[in-house]
């Protein structure tokens, strides 16, 4: 039986990480299930560097190049994490997916929507997640809980707040796009708030797939 891929989107400083961790954690413990935690871009030693290059803040990339590499990482992540994953039947979490890249690079940098998806939908084989938890706040308030735990900005997060707001407005976009499979959190809340209504949704989830 194939496994269940989820993904958790949102801006940075929207808890991604945290809630990742701690549903994999929940999943492994509670639930008897294999779980696979991995993150975007990255996952594997290619896509770990290709990270670098991108959140670099010494490097200027165009956004047509920026659009590639995540797509090249991603690519790669899936072919030597996700899938065989899935194959061997585990749940897989994924920190970020293709709504990241359709977020960012079409919302945020103004690339065209379809040659962004039709870029990623190579890399991805046509993959999709599942489910997709989107972590969603206000822009300045996600911004703030960063800088609050970081002292050095990467490349990403130089930009200014315009783009941000940019960006969370693609992710409504796709979650109105697909009502099905992205379903929209108030990430503003308390975290123990956030990972407990996280947690109803996942294992409502499962239990529809006959995974619990």
């Amino acid at each position: 039986m194939r496994g269940t891929f989820l993904s958790i989107e949102g801006l940075d400083g929207s808890g991604k990480s945290t809630l990742a961790s701690t549903l994999s954690d929940y999943l492994i413990k509670n639930c008897g299930c294999n779980v696979v935690l991995t993150r975007e871009p990255g996952g594997n030693l290619l896509a770990e560097k290709i990270r670098n290059l991108l959140l670099d803040p010494k490097n200027d990339i165009v956004p047509e190049a920026e659009a590639l590499l995540y797509a090249a990482a991603r690519a790669q992540h899936v072919k030597t994490v996700i899938m065989p994953a899935l194959e061997r039947g585990n749940v897989v979490i994924s920190d970020r997916f293709i709504d990241s890249s359709i977020a960012y690079q079409c919302f945020g940098r103004g690339l065209d929507y379809r040659l962004v998806l039709e870029a990623n939908r190579l890399a991805t084989g046509g993959l999709e997640p599942d489910l997709t938890l989107l972590l969603d706040l206000e822009v300045e308030l996600g911004l703030q809980r960063v800088f609050l735990k970081k002292k050095d900005k990467d490349r990403i997060e130089k930009e200014a707040i315009s783009f941000y707001r940019y960006v969370r407005r693609g992710y409504l976009e796709q979650a109105r796009r697909y009502p099905e499979r992205i379903c929209v959190i108030d990430a503003g809340r308390d975290i123990d708030i956030v990972s407990r209504e996280a947690k109803n949704l996942v294992l409502s989830f499962l239990k529809k797939r006959c995974v619990l």
